[in-house]
């Protein structure tokens, strides 16, 4: 499929495209280049590729322009559609792209063996914001979640299915006794609230995929703060039960990226 897209993006690049009204897109492909990109509209009606989650489930992710460092789309965009992009496009354009994952998981492997050594010689104390944005990319592409500019708050939100989800990152082999620490008031803002366990070895050792309804009913209580044990919801962890396999969008990066025992217990239910 990747082959297919570029050649299409790059087909589609080549030329320009000032009078149509595919600058009204808001999502656009980009290609094997950061000099190529083409709507995603286009992509679809010039190929038996069917959509998004087509797309998705073959290790595609979606992410707001702005959150993504692509300094030629600029120039891209004002020579496919012969005007200038505005910041009011910006905010609303998503760029689909593909990973390459074989060179992610490999990254994955160097940078634990770098942080033990960093650890060993007590350089590095405290590292929690790469697993927290490992985190966040695994749960984005397993479940094919689109990333957009938050329009309430800074930085972005996740959506699933045009449904808001609230990403939250445990890193650590074991869970605290008090559970996973949420915010009761994000909870509260979304439909969705996924926990990626991410293990020392930045590997997912488990997921929790919850309507935020149900955290709310059945595990707040008084304060601003929410704690999930491991004991309480044990039985929704992905390792235990299947309930929540059809949001899996991408299963060979949920397989690729989980530890033995997760991987084996999610294949072992799915088929």
């Amino acid at each position: 499929m990747k082959n297919l897209v570029d050649e299409l993006a790059k087909e589609f690049s080549s030329e320009s495209h000032g009078s149509s009204d595919l600058h009204e897109e808001q999502y656009f492909v980009r290609g094997a280049s950061d000099e190529e990109f083409l709507p995603l509209s286009h992509l679809i009606k010039s190929s038996e590729i069917k959509g998004l989650k087509e797309l998705k489930s073959n290790g595609y992710v979606a992410s707001s322009l702005d959150y993504l460092d692509l300094p030629h789309f600029d120039k891209w965009w004002q020579q496919q559609f012969n005007r200038k992009i505005l910041q009011k496009d910006r905010k609303t354009i998503s760029i689909i792209h593909c990973p390459d994952n074989k060179k992610i998981f490999d990254a994955v492997e160097v940078v634990h063996e770098m942080y033990q050594v960093l650890k060993s010689h007590n350089v590095l104390m405290n590292g929690k914001n790469l697993p927290i944005q490992l985190g966040e990319w695994y749960a984005k592409t397993i479940f094919g979640l689109d990333q957009k500019k938050s329009s309430s708050q800074r930085g972005f939100d996740f959506y699933f299915e045009d449904k808001k989800c609230e990403v939250k990152v445990h890193w650590h082999d074991i869970t605290s006794p008090k559970g996973v620490k949420l915010k009761k008031s994000l909870v509260e803002m979304s439909d969705y609230t996924i926990i990626m366990y991410v293990a020392k070895n930045f590997m997912i050792r488990d997921i929790l995929f919850l309507d935020s309804d149900f955290i709310i009913r059945k595990f707040a209580g008084k304060g601003h703060t929410i704690f999930l044990k491991d004991s309480d919801v044990i039985s929704y962890f992905f390792s235990k039960s299947n309930k929540h396999y059809g949001k899996i969008v991408n299963k060979p990066s949920l397989l690729k990226f989980s530890t033995p025992n997760l991987a084996m217990s999610i294949d072992e239910k799915s088929n």
